[in-house]
């Protein structure tokens, strides 16, 4: 019955979306100006790749200007992630929300100041593969949806400062014989999104004898939550992906949990594309403002992921930023 249940709850989430308004965020105070370059991926490492972006500012470049013009910020976000960015099956119209809802909302009340309405944000569904493609192709102004910042991605999109603190985790069904990201993993067919982080770090870890080589990685699947499905079904034994995400899962579907621990330290930041500076910019003194705010990060964090992630996770306090 509980994958019954969870299964309906995937297919409203799927639904199709156009355009929708969000409902949490802040308005945001505090103006300063700090001079910054956009950041490169040139020498880059994943373990610092968060600290490549470019210092804050409140300066108004070619992009903003073209965003206020137009009267609309356009965002990548997903609809199907529970407590991230969902179709809330409670409020009237299924509006969008979860925490990384709530981070759109907050950048686009700063951006937009007195003349934002519910209307002044397009979010648009983008699948996990077409992140990238979307901001390269300019459909979106920026992705806010748990994209992990990484050297492969920074050259091809820019990046905010992060915005919160993650790792890759396993999921799989309770009475499973899978212990976590180890040989327990040995003849098991294990489901991850495709270009996600997790994907790349399966392949790497098989060929390099870090997992048995016996572990059977799935084709990829274009949305993370299409693993959940696959492991509801019975076609898959485990789901590897970001823990903020497998908790969110696990709350959807009381049959799985996470199993062992985190053993990956990554950080989600808003992608934006690279010609974009004066945007990049400006988020990341959103951002300043936005974690230290009584109704910004923090109130963000308790609504929607304390149930999951808890008050003593690592996850719990938003990430110190650091610029290029």
């Amino acid at each position: 019955m509980a994958v019954v249940c969870v299964l309906a709850v995937a297919f409203v989430l799927l639904l199709p979306l156009t355009q929708s308004r969000g409902e949490a965020g802040t308005a945001l105070g505090g103006q300063r100006t700090v001079q910054g370059t956009q950041a490169r991926a040139d020498n880059c490492t994943d373990s610092t790749a968060q600290n490549l972006s470019p210092a804050p500012s409140d300066a108004e470049g070619d992009t903003i200007k073209a965003i206020k013009a137009r009267g609309v910020l356009k965002v990548g976000v997903d609809q199907n992630s529970y407590r991230w960015g969902y179709r809330d099956p409670n409020s009237a119209s299924g509006d969008l929300a979860g925490f990384d809802i709530d981070l759109v909302t907050a950048i686009a009340k700063d951006i937009f100041g007195s003349s934002y309405t519910a209307q002044s944000v397009q979010f648009l569904a983008i699948p996990t593969n077409e992140r990238i493609p979307a901001i390269q192709g300019k459909r979106v102004d920026m992705v806010v949806r748990t994209m992990t910042i990484n050297c492969d991605r920074l050259k091809d999109v820019a990046f905010s400062a992060p915005y919160f603190l993650t790792g890759q985790q396993v999921l799989a069904p309770k009475e499973s014989t899978i212990t976590g990201y180890n040989s327990s993993l040995a003849g098991k067919r294990v489901c991850s999104a495709a270009t996600s982080t997790a994907n790349k770090r399966l392949n790497y870890d098989k060929t390099h004898h870090t997992i048995p080589a016996s572990v059977d990685i799935l084709t990829p699947v274009p949305n993370q939550l299409d693993c959940l499905v696959e492991l509801q079904l019975g076609q898959a034994d485990a789901v590897v992906t970001d823990s903020a995400l497998a908790a969110s899962q696990a709350a959807q579907d009381p049959t799985v949990e996470l199993k062992g621990k985190p053993f990956t330290t990554e950080y989600y930041g808003v992608a934006m594309n690279k010609s974009a500076t004066d945007l990049v910019q400006r988020v990341n003194r959103i951002l300043e403002t936005y974690r230290t705010s009584p109704d910004g990060w923090r109130a963000s964090y308790t609504k929607w992921l304390l149930p999951t992630l808890g008050k003593d996770s690592s996850s719990a306090d938003p990430p110190t930023p650091h610029y290029k």
